[in-house]
C-alpha cells in the first residue's frame, strides 16, 4: 500500500515534470503577446507585462486561409479514415477472413515506415496521377498514416464485442453489412473517436507530406503557412508565435473534449475476459 508521503513525493514529481513539458508552450504563449521592441530584452520577461495582440491580427490577416485548408484536410483525413479502417477492424475480428494474421502483421511494418520515405513514393505516383499540390492528395497521403492505426484500434476493439450481440443480430435477419452498421458502429463509440482525433492531429500537424506534395497549391495547409511567414518575417516573432498558438488551439480542445473516449479506445484489448 502506497503511504502519504510517497503519494504527495509522486504527486510533486508529476506536477514538476508536467511544468517542465508545458514551459515551451506557456513560452509561445508569452512570446506572441510580447511587443517586438521588447523582444530582444535581456533578460527576458517571465510574464507579458506589455501584452500586445499585433501578432494575432497578423494571423487573422494572413493564416486563415492556411487554417481553414489544414481543417478541410483533417477532417477529410477522419472520413476517410473511418470510411476504410472501420470494416476492415471489423473483418479482421470478427469475419475471420483468410490471410488475416499477414495482414495485421502488414499494418504493422507500415507504420514503421518513414514518412519522408513514403512522401517520396507519393510524388512519383502523384506526379503521373496529376495530384501535386491539391488538398485532396493530402487527404490520401495522411490516410496512409491513419489507416493502419485505424484497422488495429478496431481490431482491438471489435475484437471484445460479445459473440452473443452479434449472433442476436443474424436470428433477426441482420446480414454482415447491416450487422456492422447497426450493431456494432454504434457501440464501438470510443474506437471512433479514439481514431477520428489521432487521425485529425496526424493531418493537422502534417509538414512533411505537405511540403514534398503541396509546395506551391493554392490550398496550403497551416504548416506550410507558418513555415512560409517565418521565411518571409524571421523579425516578426510575436507572429510566429500567435500563428502556432492559434495552429495550437484545435488540437488542445479536441484533446479535452475526448480524452475519456481515447483512454478508453486506446485500452481497448488490453484485457481479456
Amino acid at each position: 500500500m502506497t503511504s502519504p508521503r510517497s503519494s504527495r513525493r509522486h504527486t510533486v514529481i508529476g506536477l514538476v515534470l508536467t511544468a517542465v513539458m508545458l514551459f515551451p508552450v506557456y513560452w509561445m504563449l508569452n512570446v506572441s503577446l510580447t511587443p517586438q521592441q521588447d523582444m530582444r530584452r535581456t533578460p527576458p520577461d517571465l510574464f507579458p507585462l506589455h501584452p500586445t495582440f499585433e501578432g494575432y491580427r497578423a494571423v487573422l490577416d494572413d493564416q486563415l486561409p492556411y487554417l481553414g485548408t489544414s481543417l478541410l484536410i483533417g477532417l477529410g483525413t477522419v472520413v476517410l479514415t473511418l470510411v476504410l479502417a472501420a470494416p476492415a477492424g471489423y473483418a479482421l475480428a470478427k469475419l475471420r477472413p483468410p490471410g488475416g494474421g499477414a495482414l495485421g502483421l502488414f499494418l504493422l511494418v507500415a507504420q514503421m515506415i518513414p514518412g519522408i520515405v513514403m512522401a517520396m513514393g507519393f510524388y512519383g505516383v502523384f506526379l503521373d496521377l496529376g495530384l501535386l499540390d491539391s488538398w485532396w492528395g493530402l487527404i490520401i497521403a495522411d490516410s496512409t498514416i491513419a489507416v493502419p492505426f485505424g484497422v488495429m484500434i478496431f481490431t482491438a476493439f471489435m475484437s471484445g464485442i460479445p459473440g452473443e450481440l452479434l449472433s442476436a443480430a443474424r436470428i433477426d435477419g441482420a446480414g454482415s453489412l447491416r450487422t456492422f452498421w447497426s450493431v456494432v458502429l454504434p457501440v464501438s463509440r470510443n474506437a471512433v473517436v479514439t481514431v477520428s482525433l489521432f487521425s485529425f492531429l496526424w493531418a493537422w500537424s502534417d509538414f512533411v507530406f505537405a511540403t514534398t506534395l503541396d509546395g506551391g497549391g493554392d490550398l496550403r495547409p497551416i504548416t506550410l503557412g507558418i513555415y512560409k511567414y517565418i521565411g518571409n518575417n524571421n523579425q516578426e516573432w510575436n507572429a510566429i508565435m500567435a500563428t502556432a498558438v492559434v495552429a495550437s488551439v484545435p488540437a488542445a480542445v479536441l484533446l479535452v473534449l475526448a480524452q475519456r473516449y481515447v483512454a478508453a479506445g486506446v485500452t481497448a484489448g488490453a484485457v481479456k475476459d
